[in-house]
């Protein structure tokens, strides 16, 4: 099977980075274009041994993808076609209609009850997606909460798989070694209590409550964000204001895989951490809260569907914190004063092994293919 995924960018970010993991575990002939932005995961991709095509668009409104993109299909000869954020996914399935693609599937990363990808869920954002959605084969929701909001938008049910998204287990494994270099390489102070945020620096992040959570602790909490985003200089005006500052580390984006760039990767810096963060108030799945959970970290979050239907025993060491900065300062003084735990996984996190999350995907790309080989025709020809 060759298949041919299309994304919006390819800066670092969730969607994104989440694409690379999968397919270095795909056992697909895969290749990649990208709408925009070759970042540094197009160079990651590019490493690992795929093909990124960048078509240069312009903003949402070039319609000279369009062609471009028939004609990547068409030459490509592939079976299917996948395509990841929302306006990869209107010009994607539209593009393999008109190109003949046997099969076309879309996961949807990012969608809220107020927001996707950070856009106001108007009207016309929704019937545009409704529009296109009913273009494709399936459409892939991260977690059944996404599914849900699938449904509530019009999606068909039947149309609907839930898979969700993968953890390299083996990455974010805590190692003692790589934490205390780490920790040495940031400037941490020995003995400092180390919470971490991950996620792009945005409003919706809410990465400013643990900047005032931190602002009511002892002198030995630090803070630690890894990201970018168009908040970063509020939050650091933020830090100055709070008067901790000096307390508080901006990493910048870093990847999950190692790719050469200065600097330690997202794993290396969950082993510095001593406790994980998140006040997000929505979240499509809570890859970062599953991935601190992995590297056996005490997690606090105010969003995360990965976890939120699942049983207490699994799991164990996160916890559900509602509310702003004193709700967090408090939970963070509960977590230390019960003591370090052992930095093992819980069952949650093995849920959520890259290896499921393939296996689980291929079993849609297979149904994909096989319930559209019979029945599926270009846009505007008719069935033989």
């Amino acid at each position: 099977m060759r298949a041919l995924h299309i994304i919006t960018g390819l800066g670092v970010g969730g969607a994104e980075q989440q694409l690379r993991l999968l397919l270095r575990h795909l056992p697909v002939d895969c290749d990649v274009v990208t709408l925009t932005n070759p970042g540094a995961v197009a160079e990651g991709l590019t490493a690992d041994g795929v093909r990124v095509v960048h078509l240069g668009m312009g903003g949402n409104r070039d319609l000279t993808a369009l062609p471009q993109l028939v004609r990547v299909i068409r030459a490509g000869g592939y079976d299917l076609v996948h395509t990841h954020l929302y306006r990869a996914c209107v010009y994607g399935r539209l593009a393999a209609r008109i190109a003949g693609v046997r099969a076309v599937v879309a996961t949807e990363h990012s969608l809220g009850d107020s927001q996707m990808e950070g856009r106001s869920l108007t009207p016309g954002v929704r019937a545009l997606y409704l529009a296109s959605e009913r273009l494709g084969s399936a459409t892939v929701a991260v977690s059944s909460a996404v599914a849900d909001r699938l449904k509530r938008w019009g999606v068909p049910a039947p149309r609907i798989e839930v898979v969700p998204n993968g953890i390299d287990l083996d990455r974010f494994r805590f190692d003692p070694e790589r934490r205390e270099r780490t920790r040495r390489r940031l400037g941490l102070p020995e003995g400092a209590f180390v919470v971490g945020g991950v996620g792009r620096l945005a409003p919706g992040k809410r990465f400013d409550v643990l900047i005032h959570a931190l602002a009511r602790l002892g002198d030995d909490h630090w803070l630690l964000l890894v990201g970018g985003g168009p908040e970063e200089h509020l939050l650091r005006r933020t830090a100055h204001e709070a008067g901790v500052a000096g307390r508080v580390l901006f990493t910048g984006e870093r990847p999950y895989v190692p790719d050469g760039s200065p600097g330690p990767d997202l794993p290396s810096l969950t082993s510095a951490m001593d406790l994980f963060a998140s006040p997000s108030a929505e979240e499509a799945f809570g890859l970062a809260v599953v991935e601190a959970l992995a590297s056996g970290l005490p997690v606090l979050y105010a969003s995360c569907p990965a976890i939120e239907d699942l049983p207490p025993a699994a799991t164990v060491g996160a916890r559900r914190v509602r509310g702003g900065p004193e709700a967090y300062a408090r939970a963070i003084t509960e977590v230390r004063a019960a003591g370090a735990r052992p930095r093992t996984a819980p069952e949650v996190a093995h849920r959520y092994s890259i290896t499921r999350s393939t296996a689980r995907l291929m079993d849609v790309y297979a149904a994909a293919v096989s319930r559209s080989s019979s029945s599926f025709s270009p846009l505007g020809a008719s069935p033989s």
